[in-house]
C-alpha cells in the first residue's frame, strides 16, 4: 500500500460571499502530492496548476498567501483533466494523507461540481497527519499549523509554505516521524459522502472510543428520536451504560451526555449534527472513556446553560 500525501490550494469569490457560487465556495487552483511506499520512502510526486473556471480573479487573501498569479493559472490544466490524472497517478492501493481534513472535503466538493464524484467513492478513509501529530507529540486534542509541526520536530525549512507540492513534502516529513503503530490505529473517516441508508452506517471502535456515523434524517428532531443515536452503550463490554447526565445541547450542532458503565467507568458521549449539501441531517456520535473530573465539568457546563436559558425567559 502507498501513502498519498497531498495538499491543495484554492481560490474563493473575489466579490464577497453574497456573490459566490454556493455549490463551489472554494475552487481548487493547485494540486501537489507525494507518494510514499510502505517503508515511508518517497517514490514519486505530482503537481498541477488548475485553470480556474468559476472565479477568474484571485481573492485578496489568495493573492496575499499564495505566490501565484492568474496568468500562470490560465496556462494550467482544467480541473476535470487534472483530477483524473491525479487519481490515475495514485494507483490502486493507497491511503490519502493530509494536514487536517479540509483538503479532502474540497477535493470531493470540486469533483462533485464537475460530476466526477464517482471516481472517488466515499466515505473516504484517510490519515489526518495534523491529528496524528497531536496524538504522537502533544495532547491529542490540539490542532497545530503545518509550520508549527515542522519547527517542533526541528525539520529543515528549505522552501516557503503555501505551495501545494512543498506543503505535501512537509506533511510527508512529519508523517515519517510518527510511530507507525500510532498511524495505523488512528485513521480518520471523511463523511462529505455520508451514509445514506441504515446498511451504509459506520461504526468503528478505537482504543479509547467508538465512532458511529448515521444515515440521513430529515431533521435534528428526527435524528434524536433514533434509538441508536440516543443510546450510550459501553463500546468495551457492549452493555448499556446508565446515563448520569442526559443528552443536552450547548448549541444547535453539538450535544453531550455522561454515562456510567459498572465495569469500565464513566463514558462521555458527543453528538455532532452535520448537514449535507442537500439539507439533510446525519449524525457523528462518539462515546469515549472518561472520568469523574470530566463528568463534573460536563455537569457544570449543563448547569450554566440552564441558568442562562432561565435568565433569558425572565
Amino acid at each position: 500500500m502507498n501513502y498519498i500525501v497531498f495538499d491543495l490550494e484554492w481560490n474563493q469569490c473575489p466579490y464577497g460571499k453574497e456573490k459566490e457560487n454556493p455549490r463551489l465556495p472554494f475552487e481548487i487552483i493547485e494540486i501537489g502530492a507525494v507518494k510514499l511506499n510502505e517503508n515511508m520512502q518517497v517514490t514519486g510526486e505530482f503537481h498541477k496548476l488548475i485553470h480556474p473556471m468559476v472565479y477568474k480573479r484571485l481573492h485578496r487573501k489568495t493573492r496575499e498567501i499564495l505566490d501565484i498569479d492568474m496568468k500562470s493559472l490560465k496556462e494550467g490544466a482544467f480541473f476535470y483533466q487534472a483530477v483524473r490524472e491525479f487519481l490515475q497517478w495514485c494507483g490502486e492501493d493507497y491511503m490519502f494523507c493530509t494536514w487536517g481534513n479540509m483538503d479532502l472535503i474540497e477535493l470531493q466538493r470540486n469533483m462533485k461540481y464537475y460530476g466526477l464524484q464517482e471516481l472517488l467513492p466515499g466515505p473516504v478513509r484517510f490519515y489526518d497527519v495534523q491529528k496524528l501529530f497531536s496524538i504522537a507529540f502533544e495532547d491529542g486534542k490540539s490542532r497545530r499549523a503545518l509550520e508549527y509541526g515542522i519547527d517542533y520536530l526541528h525539520l529543515e525549512k528549505s522552501e516557503d509554505f503555501h505551495h501545494a507540492l512543498t506543503d505535501a513534502h512537509y506533511t510527508a516529513k512529519i508523517l515519517k516521524r510518527i510511530d507507525s503503530s500510532v498511524v495505523r490505529s488512528n485513521f480518520s473517516i471523511d463523511c462529505y459522502q455520508n451514509p445514506k441508508t441504515k446498511e451504509e452506517e459506520i461504526r468503528i471502535v478505537y482504543d479509547r472510543y467508538v465512532k458511529y456515523i448515521s444515515r440521513e434524517f430529515k431533521s435534528k428532531e428526527e435524528a434524536l428520536k433514533d434509538r441508536e443515536i440516543a443510546a450510550s452503550q459501553c463500546f468495551l463490554c457492549g452493555k448499556n451504560a446508565r446515563k448520569k447526565i442526559r443528552w443536552f445541547s450547548i448549541n444547535a450542532k453539538n450535544y453531550y451526555c455522561m454515562a456510567l458503565c459498572p465495569r469500565h467507568g464513566y463514558l462521555k458521549g458527543k453528538i455532532r449534527m452535520k448537514k449535507t449539501d442537500e439539507g439533510k441531517i446525519y449524525v457523528i456520535k462518539t462515546i469515549k472513556l472518561s472520568d469523574e473530573a470530566e463528568a463534573a465539568l460536563i455537569r457544570e457546563k449543563r448547569e450554566i446553560l440552564k441558568k442562562k436559558r432561565k435568565n433569558r425567559k425572565v
